[in-house]
């Protein structure tokens, strides 16, 4: 992206430099100034741009709403699952990473409980895009 954005401040400092470079010539000596201060805005602008971009994908930053309804709409249908009591997703790249809190029927064994894990991780990973792991953890209801 960076390197994008350096061949679009070239193209744009260049047509700027024609633009001043031809008005000067006409006798208009401001436009050498007006395109010099253009160009400038538009490589600060890219330089923020892709600054943010980073900062946001080297950072934990929670998915957007919909993703987060879908993953709750994934848990609500599978069997066993009483309750969900948290739902924590973050974003680190391009991938997803979620932690799910549900409550199960106490009286389930260690196995039937874990089961119930698995489904909802399995489905959570199938079925939303770019989940990269889902980790579950079940409580007693």
């Amino acid at each position: 992206m960076a390197d994008a954005w350096h061949h679009r401040s070239d193209s744009l400092s260049s047509i700027g430099s024609f633009i001043g470079i031809l008005g000067a010539r006409f006798g208009y000596l401001v436009l050498d100034s007006v395109a010099s201060i253009i160009i400038a805005i538009f490589i600060i602008k890219a330089g923020l741009d892709i600054f943010i971009d980073t900062i946001r994908k080297m950072t934990d930053e929670a998915c957007d709403e919909e993703t987060v309804n879908k993953i709750y709409e994934i848990i609500n249908i599978q069997d066993g699952v009483k309750r969900i009591d948290d739902v924590k997703t973050r974003k680190f790249g391009n991938k997803i990473y979620v932690d799910v809190e549900i409550s199960a029927d106490g009286e389930k064994t260690l196995f039937e409980s874990h089961e119930i894990a698995e489904n909802v991780h399995h489905s959570i990973e199938e079925n939303i895009e770019f989940v990269k792991h889902c980790m579950v953890h079940v409580n007693p209801f």
